[in-house]
């Protein structure tokens, strides 16, 4: 199953993330070797909004990442939620349809 960590980024966010940017890739890796994150980043132009791609049963472990995450308890993040994410097609869908 897949969810979706999708976060909405503060105005400054490119200006203040430098200070919390090491804590917050070393979790995302630790996240990535437990084969919880498949993907993650920022989208561009703007920098407004990020998404993770977590590989997980339940949303437990995307909101517990959240809840964790250097960016989100130091103000980065103005707003996160988590989605189920139905992926059909794909080498990596949870539900390959064809």
């Amino acid at each position: 199953m897949h969810h979706l960590l999708i976060y909405e980024l503060c105005a400054d966010y490119l200006d203040r993330r430098a200070e919390f940017r090491d804590a917050h890739l070393a979790l995302a890796w630790a996240a990535v070797e437990r084969g919880e994150i498949v993907l993650a980043g920022a989208l561009d132009a703007p920098a407004d909004r990020a998404m993770l791609l977590f590989h997980s049963e339940s949303p437990a472990v995307a909101e517990a990442f959240a809840a964790n995450d250097p960016y989100v308890t130091n103000g980065l993040v103005t707003r996160w939620e988590v989605r189920k994410w139905n992926t059909v097609v794909g080498a990596n869908a949870a539900t390959p349809v064809r």
